[in-house]
């Protein structure tokens, strides 16, 4: 059983298939972290090295994944929505890396570890998150 069957199985993405009812247009298989209300759920997420994670935006605002630099790994690289190299550069050219509602964003961890991120918007707000990357 892969990840997204699991999660489905077990209830973890009732909330985003309730989402998915009123107009996004994603399913919770389509994604493993779901964003909306100024939050990511789950906010703490596990896969192993390799692993590709999808983020769902079924709420009505804009978010954005953006990893803390001092958040990640040694040797890990920085991942953002919208593709940027550096956590300034994100944060500087906002609203790109904006993911819209109903659009998902992807990355592939290739180092163990905890890798810290959020939403550029709603950080105040606490929208703040953890990939946590097994060997």
């Amino acid at each position: 059983m892969d990840r997204r069957t699991f999660l489905a199985a077990t209830g973890t993405g009732a909330t985003a298939a309730l989402a998915g009812c009123f107009g996004t247009g994603l399913a919770d298989s389509e994604f493993d972290v779901e964003m909306f209300s100024n939050r990511f759920a789950p906010e703490s997420f596990e896969v192993s090295v390799g692993d590709t994670v999808v983020w769902g935006n079924t709420g009505s605002r804009g978010h954005s994944v953006t990893a803390y630099e001092s958040g990640l790994p040694e040797g890990a690289a920085y991942f953002a929505s919208g593709g940027f190299d550096t956590e300034e550069e994100a944060r500087n050219s906002y609203p790109q890396g904006n993911i819209p509602s109903g659009e998902t964003y992807s990355y592939t961890f290739e180092t163990a570890g905890e890798h810290r991120y959020f939403c550029i918007p709603h950080e105040r707000a606490g929208m703040v998150g953890t990939i946590v990357v097994r060997e």
